[in-house]
């Protein structure tokens, strides 16, 4: 016999707690609206592991953490309620929208989707076995593991720049490899691995195999023009080769790119009224933490308005 699921009534129920999310809360809440956020992990979304961010508006240097427990602890103090669930999918009845989760289902009359994006893997022999064992896919988390030993960053952004800055000054030595001649992320940082005489960047090269039997010792890298195959003697990999999104459950309710990103412009709309989406989950071509904050306003005041007074 199925369990019968709790039935929860609310103004809007937000998917993600990331800075979109978060940020959609706020504004939602202080609209006077009844809000749940729902994080099947933990808030904050990606940018709690991030070390020192230095590109948002008004703060020079923060941590990655200090500002998402700052966002989190605001909407909250205005009445937001947060619960650990993961949000299963959505259906319509004659009142609006039900967002359903293993246990609960939420009945709202708007909903905002802040699902963000994770990790994308190498998708290469053994990368899953060792997955922590020396793969790894957050300097920040677990490069504290790795001081004084040699490492690898795998990818080309300003994820994998930031994640070489900050091995650079606890490990050995840092192999950069990047697939193509050039960097993606900010120039900026380029100029400052230059300077550190312990990373090396591996050009125009693929990762293609992983070596180690209980652990990770070396890399096997591919050059992309030469087809020359090289060992890196590493102990740690860590890949930040961009991110993929997790939108599935709602393929449904909203139209979903070849990518996997919900189709949404700068009004954060969806194809069915009273669903909106905000953040790294949408399509856009800036992905950072203002336009993240910036989703979230928009998505919320748009929601408001759907339901109205």
């Amino acid at each position: 016999m199925t369990e019968e699921k709790k039935q929860v009534t609310t103004d809007i129920v937000i998917i993600g707690g990331g800075t979109a999310g978060l940020t959609a809360a706020i504004y939602a809440v202080r609209a006077g609206k009844q809000v749940i956020v729902l994080e099947a992990k933990a808030y904050g979304g990606q940018i709690v592991n991030t070390p020192d961010i230095e590109n948002y508006p008004g703060l020079a240097h923060v941590s990655g953490y200090d500002f998402a427990t700052g966002l989190y602890q605001q909407a909250i103090d205005l009445g937001a309620r947060f619960r650990y669930e993961r949000a299963l999918g959505i259906r319509e009845d004659d009142e609006g929208k039900i967002v359903e989760t293993r246990k609960r289902e939420y009945h709202c009359k708007a909903v905002i989707l802040a699902t963000g994006a994770k990790n994308r893997t190498l998708g290469i022999e053994r990368e899953e076995e060792l997955t922590g064992k020396g793969v790894s896919y957050c300097a920040t988390c677990d490069g504290s593991f790795f001081k004084g030993q040699d490492v690898a960053v795998n990818g080309g952004g300003n994820t994998a720049l930031e994640d070489a800055l900050y091995l650079a000054d606890i490990c050995n030595r840092v192999y950069l490899i990047h697939r193509r001649d050039q960097f993606r992320g900010d120039a900026a940082d380029v100029e400052k691995l230059k300077q550190k005489n312990n990373v090396e960047f591996v050009l125009n090269s693929n990762v293609t195999g992983l070596i180690g039997s209980d652990k990770l010792t070396a890399v096997e890298v591919t050059d992309k023009i030469s087809g020359e195959k090289r060992e890196l003697p590493v102990s740690g990999l860590f890949v930040a080769i961009g991110q993929v999104p997790d939108n599935k459950a709602f393929a449904d309710e909203v139209d979903l790119a070849p990518a996997g990103y919900i189709e949404a412009g700068e009004d954060c709309a969806t194809r069915t009224p009273g669903i909106f989406t905000a953040g790294d989950c949408r399509t856009k071509t800036v992905r950072q933490l203002t336009t993240a904050a910036a989703d979230g306003a928009v998505a919320a005041l748009a929601a408001c308005r759907y339901i109205g007074a």
